[in-house]
């Protein structure tokens, strides 16, 4: 049984997966789409359902410090409600603050050149955000 984990931008979506037994999380690729075009991404992330029978899929929510809703956390959430209408397994909700900032320090600690940062970045932070979800299911 895999989840998905995704970091939603407004032209990238980092998607990262667990292995079967959800023990560790790996990037599997960032997909890239024209700017807001949500259903593009979303076209593929169902395709990457299907491909590995996910069972459970960790979305980023991207909240302000003083833990309010912005822009980016609308756009989370209108994307998950769009995504439901079409799968039919449970999406969770992760508080993804400091996650892209955690994932550029994971990858200056690997001494990656700013250009390859760049094009991973959103995966790791996937990455972290899946992570996220099966710690907390573990407690």
């Amino acid at each position: 049984m895999r989840y998905l984990g995704l970091d939603l931008g407004t032209k990238t979506l980092g998607v990262a997966i667990t292995d079967k037994t959800r023990t560790i999380a790996r990037v599997l690729k960032v997909i890239h789409f024209k700017s807001e075009d949500y259903d593009a991404a979303i076209k593929e992330v169902i395709k990457i359902v299907e491909e590995y029978d996910i069972k459970k899929i960790a979305l980023g929510l991207p909240k302000n410090m003083n833990n309010s809703y912005g822009f980016a956390s609308e756009r989370s959430l209108k994307f998950k409600e769009k995504l439901e209408k079409l799968i039919d397994i449970p999406i969770i909700l992760i508080d993804e603050r400091l996650s892209t900032i955690e994932a550029e320090n994971i990858l200056l600690s690997a001494d990656i050149s700013r250009k390859k940062r760049k094009k991973v970045i959103d995966g790791v932070a996937a990455e972290i955000i899946l992570e996220t979800l099966i710690k907390k299911e573990e407690k």
